[in-house]
């Protein structure tokens, strides 16, 4: 007879390990209500200088509020490469970012979980629908990470004991 002990995963410290991340810390949520569907994963590329998607892009419509994922600070509220970015760090060195979306937030601003950022620009490249916010997740600014694990649910293991 096996005996299991039951694991929780937690985003936390497989975080800090790296990618793949499958459970949700306590705190974060959708940018977009509702739920949006995932027009393309996240996709890194095998070493920092090649290209690759780093983020998703999450289905949405033009004019749509984008909200912020968890408690954080607004970094940054303008344009880079001609397109509107939104970011805002969050505890233990995470750093989430909205992009197309025209900030009604600046730089400095405290936000809580769901606050609004600003409204989705429609004609993101790659996007399949008319309108996709490309979120993105960094950790400690150099190293890009998938941010659906952010808002997934847990997933318990069982182990051997």
């Amino acid at each position: 007879m096996r005996i299991f002990r039951t694991v929780v995963v937690s985003v936390t410290a497989t975080l800090a390990c790296g990618p793949p991340a499958h459970a949700a810390p306590a705190g974060y949520d959708w940018p977009l209500q509702p739920r949006p569907a995932v027009a393309r994963p996240f996709d890194p590329p095998e070493h920092d200088w090649l290209p690759g998607h780093r983020g998703v892009d999450l289905t949405g419509s033009a004019g749509q509020v984008v909200r912020s994922a968890a408690d954080g600070t607004v970094v940054f509220a303008g344009v880079v490469g001609g397109k509107p970015v939104v970011s805002v760090d969050h505890e233990g060195g995470l750093r989430t970012t909205y992009e197309p979306v025209t900030a009604s937030v600046t730089p400095g601003r405290r936000v809580a979980r769901g606050d609004r950022l600003g409204t989705l620009e429609a004609g993101h490249e790659g996007c399949p629908v008319p309108a996709c916010l490309h979120w993105g997740l960094r950790r400690d600014r150099d190293d890009y990470l998938d941010p659906l694990p952010l808002v997934r649910p847990t997933v318990i293991r069982l182990e051997p004991v």
